[in-house]
């Protein structure tokens, strides 16, 4: 694996093969031994991700039982030696010194799914040793500039007081110690409860929502959906519920005849709002035209952006690039809906456009349809989301509600059974 020039050190983690009834015995019996192993491999799975996406030399895994094929290329998998945990952490370190030039390096753990890529520097500002302690009194992260074989042999692990400990040694053998954030990890159902909070896009977050039965947020499935879990979505109006079907992802990843009619009438510069997995930005930008993306689904911004796509992690209320000075605002897929007030999205991209912008919007096919509604989405593993506020407008009383707010209906189109209107902004 290439790295960038200036790339330094080694990235270390701990870990041992999810095992039914060997790994996470204490979420038990909150959770069946099957379940905790589940939770472990998706914490691991996560830890793994995020150092990959880090800067570094070498990337480790001090890895104990059988191989498993998830493990990600471009690491050197290494066997854990040692009696106890304190032997299996220095032999680690000591393999990650053995090349010159590797150092500093950086260990964690399986148990962290909440990692960011920030909390993996190995820019230590001087220090030549970093900690970082947990709650219980353990710690998640220990790093070192040069290695000492008496660093972590003799103290004693899976204590309340081990960080405590950590930290003397490292200050008995002259490292200048600087400490990093207390970050907790997961030993317990509370634990587990906490840090699902936390990432609660993660797949430990995903999971631990699956099997506790709490509900979803409306984002988190929906990034399933768009990594192709079957999700299925549903509208309520009042007190009725109606199941609508599968969420249409492959309509939105693939330019359709409709799609190529609605990208000729842009205008650029171009926002698309609520690009989804970006096939309208990309097809803008194959043509020369300058376009932007935004969402607020992390799958949606990382397929766009794959896709060439210029986006953004952003929601459509607020500040954004180019306020006032944009050729062409996007609304397609029916996201006339998007926050379940037409009102104010309306208001909010005629204060987006240029003077003589146009806003091109797809409507409901239904050219009467006026409804404030809620979408649940459901996945085929049966969780559940939370309600989530959408609004259904067909073409009449949209252009009725443009001409209130500065627009001026210029035409509106139909092919395949989708409406498009086009509004101009005048005031």
């Amino acid at each position: 694996m290439s790295q960038p020039s200036g790339v330094k050190g080694t990235l270390i983690v701990m870990a041992k093969s999810p095992v039914a009834g060997l790994v996470k015995t204490r979420l038990t019996p909150a959770f069946t031994p099957g379940q905790a192993a589940a939770l472990a491999q998706a914490s691991l799975r996560d830890t793994l991700d995020t150092v990959a996406a880090a800067p570094a030399l070498r990337r480790m895994v001090a890895w104990e039982g059988a191989h498993r094929s998830w493990l990600p290329d471009g690491v050197d998998v290494i066997a854990q030696r040692g009696d106890g945990l304190d032997e299996r952490i220095s032999h680690a370190f000591h393999e990650a010194f053995v090349r010159p030039g590797h150092g500093p390096a950086l260990l964690v753990g399986m148990d962290t799914p909440q990692l960011r890529v920030a909390d993996l520097g190995l820019d230590w500002d001087g220090a030549d040793a970093v900690l970082g302690l947990s709650p219980d009194g353990g710690y998640w992260a220990l790093g070192l500039g040069h290695f000492h074989p008496d660093v972590v042999n003799g103290v004693p692990m899976s204590t309340s007081h081990t960080g405590r400990r950590q930290l003397e040694r490292l200050q008995s053998l002259g490292y200048r110690v600087r400490m990093l954030p207390m970050m907790r990890d997961v030993d317990t159902p509370a634990d587990a409860a906490t840090v699902a909070r936390i990432a609660p896009d993660s797949r430990f977050g995903r999971l631990h929502r699956r099997l506790t039965g709490v509900t979803s947020s409306p984002m988190a499935l929906y990034d399933d959906a768009l990594d192709g879990v079957e999700v299925d979505v549903s509208q309520t109006v009042g007190a009725h519920e109606v199941r609508c079907g599968r969420l249409p992802i492959s309509d939105w990843q693939r330019m359709a005849p409709a799609d190529e009619i609605l990208v000729s009438r842009c205008e650029g510069p171009v926002l698309d709002i609520g690009c989804g997995p970006g096939r309208l930005v990309a097809s803008l930008a194959a043509r020369g035209t300058a376009a932007l993306g935004i969402d607020i689904s992390t799958r949606a911004v990382t397929q766009t952006a794959a896709r060439g796509g210029s986006v953004l992690l952003r929601s459509v209320e607020h500040r954004l690039p180019g306020e006032g000075r944009w050729g062409t605002v996007l609304l397609a897929d029916g996201n006339i809906g998007i926050g379940g007030d037409p009102e104010v999205l309306l208001s909010r991209c005629h204060a987006l456009l240029v003077a003589g912008g146009v806003a091109l919007v797809e409507a409901d096919p239904d050219d009467d349809t006026d409804h404030r509604v809620s979408l649940t989405l459901r996945s085929a593993d049966g969780r559940v989301s939370s309600p989530m506020p959408w609004a259904r407008l067909g073409s009449r009383p949209l252009i009725q509600l443009a001409s209130r707010l500065g627009f001026v209906a210029m035409e509106d189109w139909r092919v395949d059974g989708r409406v498009f209107v086009a509004l101009r902004k005048i005031l």
